[in-house]
């Protein structure tokens, strides 16, 4: 369980092959901050843009940690088969805050950056989401946006699904990989582990 509340910006910074075919994955190789692993073991979960993920092989004092992601992972989610910068989040602990909202880890869906420019002293980030998504997606509701917690500002159902509008303040920018986005980017979507259960009880049938 996560929060969406990033605690390091990390990167990939190597990518292997776990067989010949499509049908086998990755192992990658992350590196994180100075002293961000002290406290990570084998085993323990961390969050790379929102896909939750365990580290096989921790090296803190190298500053890098090792996790296996199946083809499946890699079907459904963004930019995690290349070297590049990632966003990282520890799993929560039962004594941690709860900063941002409840988030699971799980990659609901692929959006595309429709747009992503400052607006005065922040930067609106507009992402179009698959069409399956949009009952989910509410004004003032939660998005988590390559595992960063966010508040939806606006929502517009389009032919080619939903767009949504988000306002960033210049502190999410510079402390996370979202910086990095530009137009046309591809980025993963979980949506909030609330509206999914309240979804599922209004279309059960009952006999």
């Amino acid at each position: 369980m996560f929060t969406g509340i990033i605690t390091a910006v990390g990167r990939i910074v190597e990518v292997r092959d776990l067989g010949a075919s499509s049908a086998h994955g990755k192992q990658l190789v992350i590196e994180t901050p100075a002293a961000y692993l002290d406290d990570v073991e084998p085993g323990d979960s961390i969050a790379l843009n929102g896909a939750c993920m365990t580290a096989t092989q921790v090296d803190a004092a190298g500053r890098r940690f090792v996790i296996d992601i199946s083809a499946e992972s890699l079907a459904r989610t963004s930019a995690l088969d290349r070297p590049g910068p990632v966003n990282l989040e520890k799993a929560l602990r039962a004594h941690d805050r709860l900063g941002g909202h409840i988030v699971s880890g799980h990659v609901d869906g692929i959006g595309e950056v429709t747009q992503f420019a400052p607006i005065g002293e922040s930067w609106e980030l507009r992402i179009l989401a698959p069409k399956e998504l949009a009952k989910y997606l509410a004004y003032k509701g939660s998005i988590t946006v390559n595992g960063v917690s966010l508040t939806v500002n606006r929502v517009g159902d389009l032919a080619a699904g939903c767009e949504i509008s988000i306002n960033l303040i210049p502190h999410t920018v510079q402390n996370t990989a979202l910086h990095a986005l530009a137009t046309g980017a591809r980025v993963n979507l979980e949506i909030d582990l609330i509206a999914r259960y309240v979804e599922r009880m209004l279309s059960a049938t009952t006999t």
